[in-house]
């Protein structure tokens, strides 16, 4: 049973094992995360394609994403405002960065450019497969297998070199804090909205375990339960993304840990600039150990569950 597991871990194990010593090194790993994410997203969209009635299955897949994150937020919502409540992070009255280097229209548009790649792919695998046939969409699943390898193998790489010392992230309570709990209602969100969505409960688990990582979730999950689970994993979480963008501001100042939290695995990168910008540089190691800690756990459990 667990077998399966072990095959996809395994790169994302060698990978942690490898120290780069060049700054060089990292970026041309950082390169490479994004080139596969982008590769198996295109693939991904060509799967799409192949599904016997595409539209229908479309629609069943936005329907299914918005009930699995309306289940989920209200999990974590709840959860982290409680958190919020018990917590008292005065420090994050800081004053404001000056100048933080973000702009969330450009967040979002990067967000947004990965929902255009996988539309591209279906695009591209409905002609394909008028081209050259059905068996397009075999191929095109083999490779995105393989690159699925290689990308588990940088991102262990990533992680191994993130600059994160483990006793900078286990004494940080607050970060340690806020990820546990949003893991946890992420989890319950999971095992209620299987039911609804039709799906086992170790499904629902693997759906929930993202935590806004949408490439990775959605490439995990898509490999395992088809194009279709994939894309609703990839919606979910790139959805709690965008409404991040809009909680970040409108509640960091009275209630923290919902900011940094609900965002999710996104917390340590793409939400980190909104969140240092509006509730001062005091939150950021919060948010990078709450971000990290949760980015570590995303693909272990997500492979678990798919493995039961």
């Amino acid at each position: 049973m667990l077998s399966g597991l072990l095959i996809v871990l395994l790169p994302l194990m060698l990978g942690y094992l490898v120290p780069l010593r060049h700054a060089g090194a990292l970026e041309w790993v950082n390169r490479g995360v994004n080139a596969s994410v982008y590769v198996i997203l295109l693939l991904m969209g060509i799967g799409l394609a192949g599904l016997d009635d595409l539209l229908v299955g479309l629609s069943r897949m936005g329907g299914q994403a918005l009930q699995l994150f309306a289940v989920i937020s209200a999990c974590n919502l709840t959860a982290l405002w409680w958190l919020s409540r018990r917590l008292e992070l005065r420090m994050l009255t800081s004053p404001v960065v000056a100048g933080a280097p973000t702009t969330k229209l450009a967040a979002l548009l990067g967000s947004l450019s990965l929902v255009a790649v996988v539309g591209g792919g279906v695009l591209l695998g409905l002609i394909l497969g008028w081209l050259i046939g059905g068996g397009v969409y075999v191929h095109a699943e083999r490779l995105a297998e393989w690159v699925l390898y290689a990308l588990l193998a940088l991102i262990g790489c990533q992680l191994r070199n993130s600059g994160m010392p483990l006793r900078q992230i286990l004494l940080n309570r607050h970060g340690l804090a806020i990820a546990a709990v949003l893991a946890a209602s992420s989890l319950l969100g999971g095992l209620l909205a299987a039911p609804l969505l039709a799906l086992r409960w170790n499904e629902g688990l693997a759906l929930a375990s993202g935590f806004g990582w949408y490439s990775l979730s959605a490439i995990l999950v898509g490999d395992r339960l088809g194009p279709l689970l994939g894309g609703v994993a990839f919606f979910n979480d790139l959805t709690r993304e965008l409404l991040a963008f809009v909680l970040i501001p409108l509640t960091i100042r009275r209630h923290a840990p919902l900011a940094i939290g609900y965002g999710g695995a996104t917390a340590m990168d793409f939400t980190l600039p909104v969140i240092q910008q509006h509730g001062g540089v005091a939150c950021v190691p919060i948010a990078v150990v709450s971000g990290f800690l949760l980015s570590l756990l995303s693909p272990p459990l997500i492979l678990f569950f798919l493995s039961l």
